[in-house]
């Protein structure tokens, strides 16, 4: 599981784009979005580089990631 600090993220359609951008490399990944606190917990078997990338191409920065 790994924990991502993503910027950028205000409203629900920011959950929905992160969550598919996500799936989208991973279809049995599961998404959590804590909004307030700007974090994404991503439960995946997709390299964790894989992610951050979808993630920043889906139009929001992340800023940190640590395995958790």
């Amino acid at each position: 599981m790994y924990e991502l600090q993503v910027e950028g993220m205000t409203c629900n359609h920011c959950i929905s784009a992160v969550t598919n951008a996500v799936i989208e490399i991973d279809a049995a990944a599961k998404v959590g979005v804590d909004l307030p606190a700007r974090k994404v917990r991503v439960e995946s078997s997709a390299d964790i580089d894989a992610v951050k990338s979808a993630i920043a191409e889906a139009g929001y920065e992340v800023a940190s990631s640590k395995n958790i």
